[in-house]
């Protein structure tokens, strides 16, 4: 996936992350990637564990980001991304975004964030996310930061 890559989950940090993808996916015209993880349960030898309903939690997780991001792109001042695309896998949070960024000009996450992606704090998703992408990383910070 070109263009940036920006992880949601639902909560207020993820939010702010996306409007801030929308907004300089729009000013570097290039496209954005909208993608929440319906995360996957660890198997026994740290595998994946599958169950019946995972693919039904994966739509209406992809369900959840497309409102999110409707919501973000109704207030969003100033110019829109060109092409948005909202993506939800299901797998594990940390693997998901870094795959996704292989070929990313960057990828955008909030510093925190609760939902889809558990809890993403600096030891956390974003973190981990941080040290391993293959692109740039953008953490979006909290915005009431005392």
């Amino acid at each position: 996936m070109s263009g940036i890559i920006v992880g949601v989950d639902g909560s207020g940090h993820s939010q702010r992350a996306l409007a801030w993808a929308m907004h300089e996916a729009a000013v570097r015209h290039v496209p954005l990637t909208v993608l929440t993880v319906h995360e996957a349960v660890r198997g026994y030898y740290s595998g994946m564990a599958i169950y019946p309903d995972d693919p039904a939690r994966t739509e209406d997780a992809r369900a959840a980001a497309q409102a999110e991001t409707d919501k973000v792109l109704a207030g969003l001042d100033g110019p829109h991304p060109e092409s948005i695309t909202v993506k939800a896998v299901h797998g594990f949070p940390v693997e998901e975004l870094i795959n996704a960024g292989k070929d990313a000009d960057m990828i955008v996450v909030g510093s925190r964030g609760a939902g889809g992606f558990t809890q993403l704090m600096m030891g956390s998703v974003a973190g981990q996310v941080a040290q391993h992408a293959y692109c740039p990383v953008l953490l979006v910070p909290t915005e009431n930061r005392s």
